[in-house]
C-alpha cells in the first residue's frame, strides 16, 4: 500500500554555519526519506532556518546588518551546504515567512479560545545600558549551588544545577557586561501544566519498535519530567525583539520556541502551494497521513511536550512518532576548535570533496537509539577505503573491463547463480533496517554481501581466463554475474550514496533503481557503457590538512564581555579574596579510579577518585558532555578535597573536579604536570 508521508528535520538556526555534528540529522533523514521514496511512498520532505530569536538581533546589530539581510545571507550558505551533501529536501524555507506568521497567530488565538493561554506578572534580570530583558544565556554570574564563575542564568556546567537567573550571584550582562536590574514584565504563558494527562497518554501510545511514538528511552525521560510536575510555558518575549508579534499585545513577541515548529507547517504550505498539494489532508486532526520529526535529543522537551500539546489544542493533527538522535563527537571526544574537530560543513567539502564517504560512515554508525556517535578521523579513512574502494567498487573494476574490451559491452548472466539468489534474499533484511533506522545494522549485511560478490570473483578468477583459449563464454557469464550482484549492491546503497548510484546506473546503461528492481536482474546482450574509475581513496594527508584548517587560537579570541565596552574582567575590590581565605581550599592531585554514566543525569558523570586515603571519593561532575568515562580512567587531575560532602539525586557526592569552561567550549578538567601523584596537595 502507497503510503503518503511528511518528513522534517530539526530547523538549524541561522545565526551560524552548519557543521559535521548538524549533518549527522540531516544525513540520517534524507537517507531514510530516500529510501521510503524507492520503496514507491509518497513523500515530501520539508526544513526550514529558524530565524527568530535575540542572538539574531544582536548578531545582525553588530554587523550592521538588519536581522533580515543576516538570515538571507544564512539561508543560502545554508542551502548550497545541504545541497552539496546530497540533503534533498522538497522545500527548504524560512520561519521569517508570511506563511509562518500567518499560522503562528492563528494558532495562538485557537490556543487562546482554547482557554490555554494565561497572562502573569514575572520578573526578569534588565540590561540598563542595552535597554532590554535578559535571556537566560545572555545572563552569567557565579552559580548558586557550587558557586563556580561565570556560569549560565539556567545551569551550571560544573554541578549540573538548574536555576532562576535571578538565583545567580554577581550577575551580569553577557552582552554589555553591565549588573543587570530586575524589573518587572508581564508574560503571556501557555498553560502547559493543564497538558499532563494528554501528553502522559500521547508519549507512551503504542508499543514495541514499529508502533511507539517515541523511543522507549525518549519516553522514560517524558517520565522524569512528569514526575517532576510540568509548569506553564513562557511564550512571550519583549521589544526588542526580531521575530512575530503577538496579536493585541503591542511590545510583546512570540519566543522563537513557540513559532520554530510551526515552521515545519508553514514550509509545508509554502511547498503545498507551489505544487497543488492538499495542505490540509496532512495537518487536519484526523488525517490519515504520516509526519515524522527527526530531532536531536537536547530538543526533545519542546518536541514531545510543548508541540504536540499546542497541536492538540489548536486542533490539528500530532506526530506519527518522533525519531530522536544522539550528538557527534570526534575522535571520542566534544568537537574542538583547539583541536581543529569543530569542523563545517565548508571546511570538509574543500579538504576531502566527496560528501558520500560522510554519509557512509555516519550510516555505519547510526542505529534507531539516542546514543552518541563517534567520527574517529583514522576509522573513517580506513573504513571507507575499505569498504567503498576495497569491497563494493572492486567488483565493478575487476570484472568490467573484459565485457567492455573482450566481449563488446554485453552481458550473458547465468541466470541460476546460488550468490545472486543470496542477493537478492537479502532484500527484506535490508529494507527492514532501514525501516527502523538501524542503518549500521543494513550496511552490515551490505558489506557482507560485498565479500560475497569478492569471493566469487576472487575464485572465480577472470584474469585467469582472460589468457586461457575458448574461455570467452564462461569469462563472459562469471563477469556478468558479477556485475548483477554490483547492481543489487548499488540499489541497496543508494539512499546512503545517491549520486555514486546514478553514475553507476549511467555505467549498467539502467533506468533509476527502485526497490522493486530487487527481483528483476541483467538480462542476456544488456549491452553497459565503457566503465570509468568512479571513486578514488581517502588520502589521510586531506584528513590532517581539514583538522589543521579548522585549528583557532582560542587565546586571542576575546568572549562577549571582553569585546564590550564596559570590562568585566577586573573584579570589585569586595570580591577579592585573601591569602588566608585561598589556604581554606583543599586542593589535592587525584588519579580517577573509574568514570561512568549516571542512569537519568543529563550532565553527570560518577567519578571514583584516588587522593591518597584509604578509601577512593566518590565525586558527581558536570562533564558529561566533555568526555567518554573509558578515556578518563587513569588520568590525574585537580579536585577540591575539604568540600562540604553534598547529598545530590543519584548519591554522595564527596568533593569537586575544578573544570574550566565559557562559551568557547568546555567543561574541560584541569592535569597537572608530569611528576605529580595522588594526595599532592596544591598550593
Amino acid at each position: 500500500m502507497t503510503r503518503k508521508i511528511l518528513v522534517t528535520s530539526a530547523l538549524p538556526y541561522a545565526n551560524g554555519s552548519i557543521h559535521l555534528g548538524h549533518l549527522v540529522e540531516y544525513i540520517q533523514t534524507d537517507i531514510w526519506v530516500r529510501f521510503q521514496k524507492m520503496q514507491g511512498h509518497t513523500v515530501h520532505y520539508v526544513c526550514a532556518d529558524d530565524t527568530h530569536g535575540t542572538p539574531i538581533m544582536l548578531r545582525a546589530e553588530k554587523e550592521g546588518i538588519t536581522p533580515e539581510a543576516l538570515i538571507d545571507s544564512v539561508h543560502k550558505e545554508h542551502s548550497a551546504d545541504f545541497a552539496e551533501f546530497l540533503v534533498d529536501f522538497d522545500n527548504y524555507y524560512s520561519t521569517n515567512a508570511p506563511e509562518n506568521k500567518e499560522l503562528s497567530q492563528s494558532i495562538y488565538k485557537k490556543l487562546k479560545a482554547a482557554g490555554k493561554i494565561a497572562i502573569k506578572t514575572i520578573e526578569q534580570f534588565y540590561d540598563p545600558v542595552k535597554n532590554m530583558f535578559l535571556p537566560d544565556r545572555f545572563i552569567k554570574g557565579e552559580c548558586p549551588k557550587c558557586h563556580a564563575k561565570d556560569q549560565y542564568g539556567d545551569s551550571c556546567e560544573v554541578c549540573g544545577a538548574t536555576y532562576n537567573p535571578t538565583e545567580l550571584i554577581n550577575a551580569y550582562s553577557a552582552v554589555s557586561g553591565a549588573a543587570p536590574i530586575r524589573k518587572e514584565t508581564e508574560h503571556y504563558f501557555f498553560k502547559l501544566s493543564e497538558c499532563e494527562d494528554f501528553l502522559k497518554q500521547w508519549t507512551r501510545q503504542g508499543t514495541g519498535t514499529n508502533k511507539a511514538t517515541l523511543q522507549g528511552e525518549a519516553a522514560n525521560k517524558m517520565g522524569e519530567w512528569f514526575e517532576n510536575g510540568l509548569n506553564d510555558w513562557d511564550i512571550s518575549r519583549d521589544a526588542p525583539y526580531f521575530g512575530f508579534e503577538i496579536p493585541d499585545a503591542p511590545g510583546k513577541y512570540f519566543y522563537v520556541w513557540l513559532d520554530a515548529p510551526i515552521g515545519y507547517m508553514a514550509s509545508f504550505k509554502k511547498l503545498c502551494a507551489d505544487k497543488g498539494f492538499d495542505f490540509d489532508e496532512y495537518w487536519k486532526q484526523d488525517s490519515t497521513t504520516e509526519l515524522y520529526h527527526f530531532i536531536g535529543k537536547d530538543i526533545l522537551y519542546f518536541h514531545a511536550l510543548f508541540w504536540p500539546a499546542t497541536l492538540q489544542y489548536s486542533g490539528h493533527r500530532k506526530p506519527t512518532k518522533i525519531f530522536a538522535h544522539g550528538f557527534l563527537t570526534v575522535n571520542g571526544e566534544k568537537m574542538s576548535k583547539s583541536r581543529g574537530t569543530f569542523i563545517t560543513a565548508r571546511s570538509y567539502l574543500d579538504h576531502i570533496k566527496n560528501p558520500e564517504y560522510l554519509r557512509y560512515y555516519y550510516a555505519a554508525k547510526l542505529n534507531s537509539t539516542m546514543e552518541d556517535i563517534d567520527l574517529n578521523l583514522e576509522d573513517f579513512v580506513a573504513r571507507v577505503n575499505s569498504d567503498l574502494v576495497g569491497k563494493y567498487i572492486n567488483i565493478a573494476s575487476r570484472t568490467a573491463g573484459f565485457i567492455n574490451k573482450r566481449l563488446e559491452g554485453k552481458l550473458q548472466p547465468s541466470n541460476n547463480n546460488p550468490l545472486v539468489t543470496e542477493l537478492q534474499s537479502a532484500a527484506s533484511v535490508i529494507s527492514t533496517a532501514y525501516e527502523e533506522r538501524e542503518y549500521g545494522k543494513a550496511l552490515r549485511e551490505i558489506m557482507r554481501l560485498a565479500d560475497v560478490a569478492n569471493g566469487y570473483v576472487a575464485e572465480k578468477a577472470p584474469w585467469v581466463m582472460a589468457k586461457q583459449e575458448g574461455q570467452d563464454a564462461l569469462l563472459q557469464q562469471v563477469c556478468s554475474d558479477a556485475l548483477e550482484m554490483f547492481r543489487l549492491l548499488t540499489l541497496y546503497l543508494k539512499p546512503v550514496l545517491p549520486n555514486l548510484a546514478g553514475y553507476i546506473e549511467a555505467f549498467l546503461n539502467i533506468s533509476p533503481l527502485d526497490w522493486s528492481d530487487v527481483s528483476s536482474s541483467l538480462s542476456a546482450q544488456h549491452a553497459i557503457n565503457a566503465y570509468d574509475h568512479l571513486i578514488t581513496r581517502i588520502d589521510p594527508k586531506q584528513v590532517e590538512a581539514m583538522t589543521e584548517a579548522n585549528k583557532e587560537n582560542l587565546q586571542a579570541t576575546p568572549t562577549i564581555a571582553q569585546a564590550s565596552s564596559t570590562p568585566v574582567a577586573s573584579l570589585p575590590e569586595a570580591e577579592y579574596i585573601s591569602i588566608e581565605d585561598f589556604a581554606k581550599v583543599d586542593l589535592r592531585i587525584a588519579k580517577i579510579v573509574s568514570a561512568e554514566h549516571v542512569e537519568g543525569a543529563e550532565k553527570l558523570l560518577k567519578l571514583s577518585l584516588d587522593i591518597g586515603e584509604e578509601t577512593p571519593r566518590q565525586v558527581f561532575a558536570g562533564i558529561k558532555s566533555t568526555y567518554d568515562p573509558e578515556t578518563l580512567k587513569g588520568r590525574l587531575t585537580v579536585m577540591v578535597a575539604n568540600l562540604a560532602p553534598r547529598k545530590m539525586k543519584f548519591g554522595m557526592s564527596e568533593g569537586m573536579v575544578l573544570a574550566a569552561s565559557d562559551e568557547r567550549g568546555g567543561p574541560y578538567i584541569l592535569s597537572p604536570d608530569n611528576g605529580a601523584s595522588p594526595g599532592m596537595k596544591v598550593k
